[in-house]
């Protein structure tokens, strides 16, 4: 079983990427908390990986750290939850998604596509136990990562398309991405990841 990947990162479109290791490409899925952190094309990354099987399909997923794989094992776990399903809910970052469920936060759970009110409330439930010690202070204002910006060599209709793109991946509707990347596109965003990233915080407020 493949348990992580030491290569070149040479294709990404979220939630797809493709690592290439001694002239093999590997295709993987990965949730946008590990896009968002990603190096450039042509660049080393190390990734964690999850191998799934099913009846229908062979999936590698791909996470930045250990911690996330972890969590997508947690996710992947609850009734009704399969691993396509866990990459979309981790477009909201980790710790986003524990505080959310340690404050019962169903509100917040069902803005991720796919995320019914039954699911939100079996994530809360079944997870709430198992997350004690994943808890963290709220991230402030002050502290939340910064958006890379300034000018790339990817022209932004390219950028915002792209970002269009990987939120219908996601499962949200051509409008909806839009919308939300309409809002906070603007000419200082270089990279296609914190435009996403900027999208996503006002459709699913932690």
């Amino acid at each position: 079983m493949i348990g992580r990947l030491n290569g070149l990162l040479v294709e990404k479109q979220a939630p797809q990427l493709m690592v290439e290791l001694q002239g093999v490409g590997y295709d993987l899925l990965a949730p946008m908390s590990t896009f968002y952190r990603l190096p450039e094309l042509e660049k080393p990354v190390l990734l964690h990986t999850h191998f799934a099987v099913s009846e229908t399909s062979q999936q590698l997923f791909g996470f930045i750290s250990k911690k996330d794989r972890e969590f997508f094992r947690l996710l992947i776990k609850v009734n009704g939850v399969g691993p396509k399903m866990a990459v979309g809910i981790m477009s909201m970052e980790t710790d986003d998604i524990v505080r959310c469920i340690m404050d019962d936060n169903v509100s917040a759970l069902v803005k991720v596509p796919g995320v019914g009110k039954k699911t939100a409330e079996r994530l809360i439930i079944e997870m709430r136990d198992k997350l004690k010690a994943w808890v963290v202070p709220a991230t402030t204002s002050e502290g939340e990562e910064p958006i890379a910006l300034g000018s790339g060599p990817a022209s932004q209709n390219k950028i915002i398309a792209d970002a269009e793109s990987a939120l219908v991946a996601l499962g949200y509707k051509p409008t909806e991405a839009a919308k939300a990347v309409s809002k906070v596109a603007n000419g200082d965003i270089s990279r296609s990841e914190d435009l996403i990233k900027l999208a996503l915080r006002g459709m699913i407020p932690a």
